[in-house]
């Protein structure tokens, strides 16, 4: 709104200057409230800059040239470049709005982590159970866990088996089953089963604070780089400023007329600064920062602003999550092993056993056998925590479940042969009638385009590519064989997973960037720790996705070699524009040095530049 409404008194100026008839210091007058309107923010930064003792950057540098084209006028035989003044400081807003509009995607919310810290946690205490904020609770208490609900502290389980949901904190695709002594952490979901759990840690040591925690010091400690435009800046700046001091008083000090003199030499210095005004840097360099944040967003890449397209750039080293990043996060029936019976039969009595669970494993199993209207009959379904579900189908009584299941029911599963290949999955077994019948290997899939991804990489110069994960030591090891990658580390929680990314920084190369993809919660404090944090942002936790830099919309692992490519890109033409104005400046600048640029020139060095500049950004998308 500040910039259209400064454009309206602008152009009113404009005709009142050529109509009115009105005084040089009165025409200033009226140029001055549009040029205020639109600067005065820079020329408080400007100010604040001098006051600090830290005054050489691009507002200094505005402020001094537009200033400069306000006083010209004044001089003896110069001409008033009261519009050049307004016009200039005008494109440097519009060139700010563009930056801001792309650094505006950036959010710094983490609020979405706050739903895996529960509000209640039930207590026994006195022979009653009282539901009290969590905070309340002391360690060596005993705190009850239903179904459904997240376990309010980290503790030991005392009495009841079950399987717990942990994904949202240690990214691991399978819940695991947990019966008495085993130890449980904050914020996983209760799948099935009542659990007892004696508390082991207060309240702001639970692993869900503390993940809380780690996100919001880890933001305090991501690296800043600098924009482009900034760093030359300062030193561009002073190097123009000096310039013009010694323009404008070293040489009269040479002439015999010292008057003449000084004030030929002042109108060249101001010449000069009006030449060296940064209009084309300072817009065209922004620009072509959003014009690749653009396209990059067409293609499914959202880049949370131009800094960041500065790291992706510089990326050296690359760490991924495993779960929902190089594998879908979803279980599919990967083999079928009958001992006594044909593999469909295996599949359909164990779907019709899981018809009604909500458990992953059964979803698997349903999806594999989806044929659930063939009139058989399911009676008597009974599920035991933390070990499976038996329910009699057509007379049968069949059980599936883990191997506890199966020696409980006094069976021992058979050694198979033909498992070497599907060792890192979850091996479902299935009885019939207290027989074992075989098993079923569920196995988390691997993105089609992983291993693709990972040697997209290595062609554009990437040296480490590591993996880290909760999940168990052989899937990742399996997982690591598949996609290639240089390096991994398993059974990790959030709190390791920053350690292992904060040992990765320590040993980058100088000059180079290391960048973190992931998609869950648990992920977000390792995202926000990185120089570089990615999310896969369509099936991505909330908490991963503000805490990121960059979202794969689409959950291609191989987009991440895109996204450098689009970033090196546009770095390439952020250069190109760099390099464009300094040169047409630099050579307009020596010839205002011996008054042989008019204002003419002067106006076409920065504003034709600019137009040019910007022009050639738009390259970018």
């Amino acid at each position: 709104m500040r910039i259209i409404l400064t454009a309206v008194l602008l152009t009113g100026a404009w005709l009142v200057e050529r109509n009115a008839g009105l005084p040089t210091w009165q025409v200033l007058l009226v140029y001055l409230v549009p040029y205020l309107l639109i600067s005065y923010d820079v020329l408080g930064e400007a100010a604040e800059g001098i006051m600090e003792g830290d005054p050489f950057d691009e507002d200094f540098l505005m402020s001094l040239a537009t200033i400069g084209a306000l006083l010209i006028g004044f001089l003896p035989g110069a001409e008033t470049q009261f519009p050049e003044a307004v016009f200039v400081m005008l494109f440097f807003q519009v060139g700010e709005l563009f930056e801001d509009y792309a650094e505006d995607k950036a959010r710094d919310s983490i609020s979405a982590l706050m739903d895996i810290r529960p509000d209640v946690a039930s207590v026994e205490r006195n022979g009653a159970v009282e539901s009290i904020s969590p905070e309340s609770v002391g360690i060596g208490e005993t705190v009850i866990v239903k179904p459904g609900e997240k376990i309010p502290l980290d503790g030991t389980v005392l009495e009841g088996a079950s399987s717990l949901n942990t994904v949202a904190l240690t990214g691991e695709s399978l819940p695991r089953d947990v019966a008495p002594g085993d130890e449980v952490i904050s914020g996983c979901v209760n799948l099935s089963g009542v659990l007892k759990v004696r508390v082991a840690k207060a309240f702001g040591e639970s692993t869900a604070s503390r993940i809380i925690q780690l996100v919001e010091n880890a933001g305090q400690n991501k690296s800043k780089s600098e924009s482009f435009i900034r760093r030359f800046a300062r030193v561009y700046t002073p190097i123009v400023v000096i310039a013009a001091l010694v323009l404008a008083f070293v040489p009269p000090l040479f002439q015999a007329d010292y008057g003449l003199s000084f004030s030929t030499w002042l109108y060249r210095a101001l010449t000069l600064l009006v030449v060296s005004c940064p209009c084309a840097l300072v817009i065209s360099i922004p620009l072509t920062f959003f014009a690749g944040i653009g396209g990059a967003s067409h293609r499914g890449i959202l880049i949370k602003g131009g800094n960041h397209m500065d790291a992706l750039a510089k990326t050296g080293t690359v760490v991924f999550d495993k779960t929902g990043t190089l594998t879908h996060g979803s279980f599919e029936v990967e083999a079928i092993h009958p001992e006594s019976i044909s593999e469909r039969e295996l599949l359909h009595l164990a779907a019709h056993v899981e018809r009604f669970s909500t458990h992953p494993i059964a979803i698997a199993l349903r999806n594999a056998y989806p044929e659930e209207g063939d009139q058989c009959t399911v009676e008597n379904i009974k599920e035991t925590a933390g070990q499976g579900i038996t329910a009699e189908i057509n007379g049968k009584t069949v059980s599936v479940g883990n191997e506890r299941m199966m020696n409980a029911l006094g069976i021992t599963p058979h050694t198979c042969g033909r498992c070497d290949r599907h060792t890192t999955g979850t091996t479902v077994h299935v009885a019939i009638n207290g027989a074992y019948a075989g098993h079923i290997v569920i196995a988390d899939q691997l993105k089609e385009d992983a291993r693709e991804a990972v040697q997209s990489l290595r062609k554009l110069g990437v040296s480490r590519t590591v993996m880290l994960t909760g999940d168990r030591e052989e899937t990742a090891r399996q997982v690591a064989g598949l996609t290639d990658v240089s390096e991994y580390h398993a059974g990790l929680l959030p709190a390791d997973k920053v350690s292992h990314v904060e040992r990765l920084l320590s040993e980058k190369p100088t000059g180079r960037s290391l960048a973190f993809v992931g998609d869950g919660i648990n992920d977000a404090p390792v995202l926000a720790r990185a120089d570089l944090g990615i999310a896969m942002g369509a099936l991505g936790s909330d908490a991963a996705i503000e805490a990121a830099d960059v979202v794969l919309m689409d959950d291609k692992p191989s987009k991440i070699a895109q996204a450098i490519r689009i970033s090196r890109h546009t770095i390439f033409i952020a250069k190109e524009n760099a390099w464009f104005a300094i040169g047409i400046k630099v050579a307009v600048l020596l010839l205002a040095s011996f008054g042989l640029a008019s204002m003419g020139m002067a106006v076409f060095a920065d504003v034709g530049v600019m137009i040019l500049a910007v022009l050639n950004a738009m390259r970018a998308r």
